[in-house]
């Protein structure tokens, strides 16, 4: 046991659990096939059938062998013959004008089981209006049944016997028996058995040159594919009716029978060998339906037949008519006579066209699963689809073009479905194994990358793992830079520890990301206290700016809430509370968003000059006084939804283009209200008069603005407005100014 455990984890180390599990899947579908379970064996008949349907049999055009002898509907229409069964002295006329057109062996695909009804005997003793002498005349007439048998005694015939359950024969030791010789094994344990045996009335069965049994075994579905050659009927092993003709035709006096420890081989008599299944079946080889072999048992009677239908014929003698009820189904038609099954396993017989599926058939099938399964299990992981595809069709038609060239060339059975099958589970399994292996992959993206990225994305990525290439796309985005006011001083209060910096960063940056991923942002990355995210991408979002907007606004508040919990948990911890800050940029603008690094390691990232001029309207938020600083095209964009407050006309350093900036102070209840108004009612006053170079009205304005209740609030824009316009008045800008001013700084 340990031996076979080193073994299997070496072997799963090497291989991985997939293929350990399709090494095992190989071994259960090679027990599978020993035990031969129904819908296996359903399976591979149905391909013969297809066979068969699609190749049947071809009947040479000058030989036709058998001739059936048919009790059709215009022979029962006779009066002279009225309903079956018929009086024995026509059966012995039909029999009479045979053998003198030359039949060779005569069967009955019908049993005599009582005698006959009308029977002179019988006759005088049930009829009535009979004077005494008629009926002794009568009695001394030959029965009808003797005069039969005198027929069959006087021609060579094989009367027919049936195998069933419900019937058990008087099993007289005079009557003779077919002589048996085996060779090999005991074959008596392979074959199939009938409880009983219906038999046909003594004087015929000892006129007869032979006697078989012609019981018909359809197969589960109803089909009749394998017609047993010899059987055992209440403890006597009986050829069948077909072999039984063969046998007298032949002049032989044995059957030999060929068996091996897998089964029965063949059945033998002096010109003729049958190679069989294991249980004494031989696997019939259709042709199509050929009225041409029947004749009406009316006109033998009447003499009208052609003679060459009968000189040097086996014939059958049964019933084509429905109202007889010996009607099969096989693999070519739907509806076949019985008698005519008879008649094609003859024909099949004389002109040697038999199918086999001979004992070894199991081996060649399983050696072929054997092979294809290792074949997939070494090669499938390392093919692509399209490859895998185009293989295993290759693989596909090698198996099903084999099968055929037995069953065209060879008339051998052998099975392609068992190891088509068995390659298709063990690839099934890989694939799921595969399927498996992929969830588990998306997960651990899921868990490594939730964090830090919408989780829009990391569902992308998880259902397609691919995209984590190089390369990028152009599109229209809203980005964002946060920032911690003041990091430097609160992180010299953490010199002496560090780990309590590193918690207070985690608590810091932890709301914040969740506040943009809440709102379907993605984080870009973090860049010690700051962090940047974007919008509308990798996904589309109509209402990225919104959204944008809303996140830096959940942003300030939760860090309120974040504040007043430090600010308890200072006082009672009897520390100096150090307020945490932050100020927010958004930009909206085309962005070349992508995969972006080396081969060897990439970010989902985002750049373009809309990123930079957010990054730097991040770093004013505090000059401005404002928290939150958006660019012209946010600003135009969610100016219904959100309280926005023009800031200035600026130049970022390195670009040649000025813009617009605006605050947030609010959403669009802020926005509503009348302080909101007065605050922007002064700020509009205040921007009006500085970009027409009116210094002291605009002078005016901010000392009004700081007589005001909003004096707070337009603090820092205040101050900073009033510093250039001192500057101006003693250095005023050229002629061309258009109001913009330059940021000296990123």
């Amino acid at each position: 046991m340990k031996r076979l455990r080193v073994l299997r984890r070496w072997f799963t180390r090497r291989f991985g659990y997939a293929r350990l599990a399709c090494v095992a899947l190989l071994i259960g579908i090679a027990m599978l096939r020993a035990v031969d379970p129904i819908p296996v064996e359903e399976l591979r008949v149905r391909t013969f059938d297809y066979f068969q349907r699609f190749d049947p049999r071809k009947k040479p055009a000058n030989m036709r062998p058998v001739t059936i002898v048919d009790i059709d509907e215009k022979s029962l229409a006779d009066p002279r013959l009225g309903q079956w069964p018929w009086p024995r002295t026509r059966i012995a006329d039909i029999i009479n004008n045979l053998t003198r057109l030359g039949a060779v062996v005569i069967a009955f695909d019908v049993v005599f089981s009582e005698p006959d009804r009308l029977n002179p005997d019988i006759a005088a003793d049930t009829f009535g209006n009979l004077d005494e002498e008629m009926r002794a005349r009568l009695r001394q007439l030959p029965s009808n049944d003797k005069i039969l048998a005198d027929a069959i005694r006087n021609s060579r015939v094989v009367v027919g016997e049936s195998g069933g359950s419900n019937v058990r024969a008087d099993l007289n030791e005079k009557l003779p028996v077919t002589g048996l010789a085996m060779l090999g094994e005991e074959p008596q344990q392979f074959m199939y058995e009938f409880p009983g045996l219906l038999r046909n009335v003594p004087v015929l069965e000892e006129a007869a040159a032979g006697r078989g049994l012609f019981t018909i075994r359809p197969e589960r579905d109803g089909i009749v594919r394998r017609v047993p050659m010899i059987m055992v009927a209440q403890g006597i092993i009986m050829p069948s009716l077909t072999f039984e003709m063969l046998r007298v035709a032949s002049g032989s006096d044995t059957i030999l029978i060929k068996a091996d420890k897998a089964g029965i081989l063949s059945l033998g008599v002096k010109v003729f060998q049958i190679p069989t299944d294991q249980n004494g079946q031989l696997w019939v080889h259709y042709a199509r339906r050929d009225p041409s072999i029947y004749v009406s048992a009316v006109d033998v009677l009447d003499g009208k037949v052609d003679p060459d239908k009968i000189n040097g014929k086996l014939v059958v003698i049964g019933s084509s008519s429905i109202g007889l009820n010996d009607i099969k189904t096989t693999p070519v038609s739907p509806a076949m006579p019985g008698v005519e099954i008879h008649a094609q396993v003859l024909e099949s017989a004389l002109t040697g066209a038999v199918l086999w599926q001979p004992n070894f058939a199991v081996g060649m099938e399983f050696f072929g699963a054997l092979i294809m399964g290792i074949l997939v299990i070494a090669f499938a992981p390392r093919f692509g689809p399209v490859t895998l595809v185009a293989v295993g069709a290759l693989f596909a038609s090698i198996l099903i073009g084999t099968s055929w060239y037995f069953y065209a060339e060879r008339r051998l059975l052998i099975d392609f479905t068992y190891p088509l099958m068995s390659t298709t589970a063990i690839y099934l399994t890989l694939i799921f194994a595969a399927f498996v292996r992929e969830q588990q992959q998306r997960r651990q993206i899921r868990f490594r990358m939730e964090r830090y990225v919408s989780p829009a994305l990391v569902e992308q990525l998880a259902q397609a793992p691919e995209r984590l290439v190089l390369g990028g796309e152009e599109r229209e985005m809203t980005i964002m830079f946060s920032d911690m006011r003041g990091f430097t001083a609160i992180s010299e209060t953490y010199k002496s520890d560090p780990q309590g910096l590193t918690a207070l960063m985690n608590r810091f940056l932890t709301p914040l990301s969740n506040a943009i991923l809440n709102h379907k942002g993605t984080i870009d990355k973090y860049m010690g206290d700051a962090i940047m995210a974007f919008w509308n991408a990798p996904l589309d979002d109509r209402r990225h700016q919104l959204n944008a907007c809303e996140a830096a606004l959940d942003m300030l508040e939760r860090m309120d809430e974040l504040n007043l919990e430090r600010e308890e948990e200072a006082a009672e911890e009897g520390r100096v509370y150090v307020p945490l800050n932050i100020g927010v940029g958004l930009n909206t603008g085309t962005c070349v968003v992508g995969n972006m690094g080396s081969d060897i390691r990439f970010d989902y990232s985002v750049f373009g000059d809309s990123v930079n001029l957010a990054s730097r309207l991040e770093g004013q938020s505090k000059e401005y006084g404002f928290p939150i600083i958006i660019g012209s095209k946010t600003a135009l964009a969610v100016k219904e939804k959100f309280a926005i407050l023009e800031l200035d006309f600026i130049m970022v350093k390195g670009k040649k283009e000025p813009e617009v900036i605006y605050a947030i102070a609010g959403r669009e209840d802020v926005a509503q209200s009348g302080r909101f108004q007065r605050l922007r009612n002064l700020t509009i006053e205040m921007l009006a008069c500085y970009r027409s170079r009116d210094w002291d009205g605009a002078l005016a304005a901010i000392e009004r603005g700081r007589k005001s209740d909003e004096a707070r609030t337009l603090q820092y824009l205040y101050n900073l407005y009033e510093a250039r316009i001192r500057d101006f008045q003693q250095s005023p800008p050229p002629d061309d100014w258009n109001g913009a001013f330059a940021l000296l700084t990123k």
